[in-house]
């Protein structure tokens, strides 16, 4: 069985298809393993031609690599997978209303539910794999306390993840916001910011990386997704990182159209996801740049 895995951008459509590294010596690992228990083995193989690889979007760093790694546990269940992945955030959710992908895994769940209230995407949330802490990176400052009066603060143009990073921010006593927005904050509730920051929300979230490059802004927040596929190592290289304990609501999920939920390989997933396995190679890959989510 041969790894499959696609690339789309935001520019193009276009699909690329990448060959796995030592494919001929997986494959005879895989085929000494099915000496045992043949009839189940070759049923489920049968099963699994007939309905086709289970058509999987994520972003390239960390969902792809997660997914990568999960490939054989997968096909141990008699399901082959196919990773297509993106470097957008749009894309991922119109390629599976359109019926391209059978799940994706790319977001965190208040941009799922924030996408399907502006595009009316019929989705289904079944269920939360990691969570994903935004950095404060600065080519300047080394801490956020030596950010100057008046400092230029970079953030993504996703409303989505600006009361996730506005909180952050409070929680450092940077600013003070309007009592109880919470994760639903905006810059214009911001009520109190004695540093008189000035904050850009107008870039792209996977531009955030090569404006921090640039050496644009005195610090940019940046999704650590895009920061670990820039180079960037959230917990060495950030001034300020996000807490990512058991009330961060921003879990990144697995999403199907709505019909799907109950879908046995879409349930075989999510539990494959959440393996020990899984977890363990999370943790040891990313530390605590990516965190398994504690169901």
């Amino acid at each position: 069985m041969k790894k499959l895995v696609k690339t789309l951008t935001a520019v193009t459509l276009t699909v690329g298809v990448l060959a796995a590294c030592g494919q001929e010596e997986e494959n005879n690992t895989t085929e000494i393993g099915n000496n045992t228990g043949n009839n189940k083995e070759a049923n489920n193989s049968e099963a699994t031609e007939e309905e086709g690889p289970l058509v999987i979007g994520a972003s390239n760093v960390p969902h792809a690599q997660i997914l990568e790694f999960a490939e054989s546990l997968l096909e141990d269940e008699g399901i082959e997978l196919e990773i297509v992945t993106f470097n957008d955030y749009n894309l991922p959710n119109r390629a599976l209303a359109d019926g391209e992908l059978d799940a994706n895994y790319f977001q965190h769940v208040p941009y799922l539910e924030s996408q399907i209230e502006e595009h009316g995407y019929d989705f289904v949330n079944v269920g939360g794999i990691h969570i994903e802490p935004i950095g404060l990176y600065s080519q300047e400052y080394d801490s956020v306390e030596a950010l100057p009066e008046g400092a230029e603060i970079i953030m993504s143009d996703s409303v989505a993840d600006h009361g996730r990073i506005l909180s952050m921010l409070e929680n450092e006593g940077l600013i003070t916001l309007t009592e109880g927005v919470g994760i639903n904050a905006t810059i214009d509730d911001i009520e109190e910011n004695p540093n008189n920051f000035e904050f850009q929300a107008n870039v792209e979230a996977a531009l955030l990386p090569t404006a921090y490059e640039n050496g644009e802004g005195d610090a940019i927040l940046i999704n650590s997704n895009y920061a670990l596929d820039a180079g960037l190592n959230p917990l060495e290289d950030a001034i300020l990182t996000e807490t990512a304990d058991g009330d961060n609501p921003y879990a990144n999920v697995i999403a199907v159209n709505s019909g799907d939920e109950n879908d046995e390989r879409i349930l075989t997933l999510v539990e494959v996801l959440r393996s020990e396995e899984v977890s363990d190679f999370i943790l040891e890959t990313y530390e605590s740049a990516v965190v398994p989510v504690d169901e």
